[in-house]
């Protein structure tokens, strides 16, 4: 068995990338609502801060921030697909998923990355952000329901109009 090395750091802010196993699902935006459940379970039992997400059909980026004496991300994503899976009807699982107690709607690992410094926080946001454009979804950034973009605008943190249209890109956290 693999030994992943993960930076455990009480307090510490991460940017996360978390993927369905099937990659042409789009699960995760025909079950909003429960995902959404799923989420708001996961963050009242093991409080976490989302600075920024976006919900994409096959995956789903979030940067979160976790309490000042945990640093269990790990549990806190553990629980959500569970939490998740539960609630949809089983699927044809291989011997390994059914070891593993897996339902196959979920890759088995993520990936994470520890955020550095403002910089480094402001380029994953406007990932997080810029991604359905990325993807074709939209054209627009402020077009896609299934993000933090709409509470960065209410705030006064970001344009209408930000990012253009999607002939217009930029290096956002790549």
């Amino acid at each position: 068995m693999s030994n992943y090395r993960r930076s455990l750091v009480p307090g510490g802010t991460w940017f996360f990338t978390v993927t369905l196993a099937d990659r042409q699902s789009r699960l995760l935006v025909e079950q909003i609502t429960l995902l959404r459940q799923a989420y708001g379970l996961t963050q009242h039992s093991r409080p976490f801060q989302t600075l920024a997400i976006c919900i994409l059909p096959d995956h789903l980026h979030a940067i979160w921030t976790l309490p000042n004496d945990d640093a269990d991300f790990a549990a806190r994503w553990g629980l959500l697909k569970s939490t998740f899976s539960r609630q949809l009807p089983a699927v044809p699982r291989n011997a390994s998923q059914v070891r593993k107690r897996e339902k196959g709607i979920w890759q088995r690992r993520y990936w994470e990355h520890q955020i550095r410094n403002e910089t480094d926080l402001q380029r994953h946001v406007d990932y997080i952000h810029y991604n359905p454009v990325k993807h074709g979804l939209v054209e627009q950034v402020a077009d896609w329901p299934y993000s933090s973009f709409n509470r960065y605008l209410e705030k006064g943190l970001l344009a209408q109009d930000w990012a253009g249209n999607a002939g217009h890109s930029g290096s956002f956290g790549e």
